[in-house]
């Protein structure tokens, strides 16, 4: 074999021995369904995790009991939602790599066979050339620019999906909560609306009390009825929506014992500046908004810098019939004549102004937010006050009536309503205290920051959110 050829060949041989292989990762549903029904709040791994991300020991383990920050760590262990912007930002990295990629010298191989020999040598004509391209205008930095502001906006998506989880496992612990405690207090109205029915019943057999008495007892036994199986199936839904946000089966909840005892307490409203301030420095959507437009800035610059074109050096060897040549100069140069894109600015721009506008609206949508919430907020402990008056007094009233019936002058069934009054109590201030909380978490998701410093830190470091 000619060793004009063989050398450019096996140049190219060694430079492709570097090339990376595929590596095939199937999957398959019955896979992914088995990986799903494996997980639970009992492996190892999620212990080291915790253990990592809490910075305590957590012992023993199995926890006895979860409350809602080893919850949310786990739901961020377990989120697919993560999983999904983690992935995300991993195809946003590789992008900026992409983005500074150098551009590769083109190698060629002329080959030329004269039928006629003009030459002393043999008749033809081969070698060896390099098409070098230089890139400029700085375009290479204004691509990995552009590239990495799109990476830190998918790095912050993940702090904002973190946030979303955060919320979700909150919401879903409170509907369980509100559940639980109304079956508990259902529970207990049921008994005592059943005991006073049976009472009138009996009284009905003397004549001491009417029909139209006896349908009213049973309209209100069938209604609490009717409230406590709604209250049972809300605390399942509560349950399977916090298993769904923690990317959980439900049968690896079911067997959990769960403190919920945090949403007894409320906390106070922050000032309106701080409020305002966590909202605007805190809130990752805002920062990822931020920079998208500063990617769209790098774009536009991008865009301006092709108008001035590339430059491609030619070097190269030749043997010509005989003759020994070695090349040096310009491949081309492409001359912006007709275009010098005056389209592709045009459009940059018009992304730049979009994707100012779009932050400048969420901004405004934000500050609204989160005006909205504060003051609700301030509203629902007001109520919430008034309303631990309400059952405070109530309380009192019952035990009035207790006092009265030891002390014969009421009679059983009066003490019953006189109970069933103060369950009737104890559920509106459930549902204040509920209403309240809900209050606290709309304020909280328009800070996207806990209002309680008990609770999980969101602004957490790329290692607790990216495992």
């Amino acid at each position: 074999m000619n060793t004009h050829l063989f050398r450019p060949l096996m140049l190219a041989c060694v430079v492709l021995t570097g090339c990376a292989s595929y590596q095939p990762k199937p999957i398959t549903p019955t896979q992914l369904a088995k990986n799903f029904e494996q997980r639970t709040l009992t492996n190892d791994a999620l212990r080291a995790y915790l253990v990592r991300q809490s910075g305590h020991p957590v012992k023993p383990w199995p926890l006895p009991r979860w409350n809602r920050e080893m919850l949310t760590l786990a739901a961020y262990y377990y989120s697919p939602a993560l999983d999904v912007a983690r992935a995300q930002w991993g195809v946003s990295k590789a992008g900026v790599e992409v983005a500074g990629a150098i551009p590769n010298p083109v190698l060629q191989l002329p080959f030329q066979y004269s039928t006629v020999n003009p030459g002393p040598g043999r008749p033809y004509t081969t070698g060896l050339g390099l098409d070098i391209p230089i890139e400029t205008a700085h375009k290479r930095g204004y691509r990995i620019d552009q590239a990495s502001h799109l990476s830190e906006a998918a790095r912050l998506n993940i702090r904002s999906e973190a946030w979303k989880t955060h919320s979700q496992v909150r919401d879903a612990l409170l509907n369980l909560f509100a559940a639980r405690k109304r079956t508990a207090l259902l529970t207990q109205k049921v008994a005592v609306q059943q005991h006073i029915l049976d009472m009138m019943k009996k009284r009905e057999t003397v004549g001491e009390t009417a029909e139209p008495d006896i349908n009213l007892a049973v309209r209100v036994l069938g209604q609490a009825q009717t409230d406590l199986v709604a209250a049972g199936s809300a605390s399942q839904d509560a349950l399977a929506r916090l298993a769904s946000v923690m990317g959980l089966p439900i049968g690896a909840l079911e067997s959990v014992q769960l403190n919920l005892d945090e949403f007894e307490r409320t906390g106070a409203a922050p000032p309106p500046a701080e409020a305002r301030r966590a909202a605007i420095f805190n809130r990752a959507d805002l920062l990822g908004s931020l920079a998208k437009y500063e990617a769209a800035e790098g774009a536009l610059q991008l865009e301006i810098a092709k108008q001035y074109p590339d430059i491609h050096i030619g070097l190269g060897y030749t043997y010509d019939t005989g003759t020994n040549k070695i090349g040096f100069g310009l491949a081309g140069i492409a001359l912006p004549i007709f275009d010098r894109n005056e389209g592709g600015i045009a459009q940059a721009e018009a992304k730049r102004a979009e994707a100012a506008a779009r932050t400048a609206a969420l901004q405004d949508k934000i500050i609204n937010d989160l005006d909205h919430a504060l003051d609700h907020y301030r509203t629902s402990l007001n109520v919430l006050r008034l309303s631990t008056v309400r059952l405070s007094t109530a309380h009192k009233q019952l035990r009035s009536q207790a006092a009265s019936f030891a002390a014969g002058a009421i009679d059983r069934p009066a003490l019953a309503q006189a109970k069933a009054n103060y369950q009737t109590s104890a559920i509106a201030h459930l549902n204040d205290v509920v209403a309240a909380q809900q209050a606290a978490g709309a304020l909280e998701d328009a800070m996207q920051r806990p209002l309680s410093p008990s609770t999980p830190n969101w602004t957490m470091t790329q290692k607790e959110i990216l495992r």
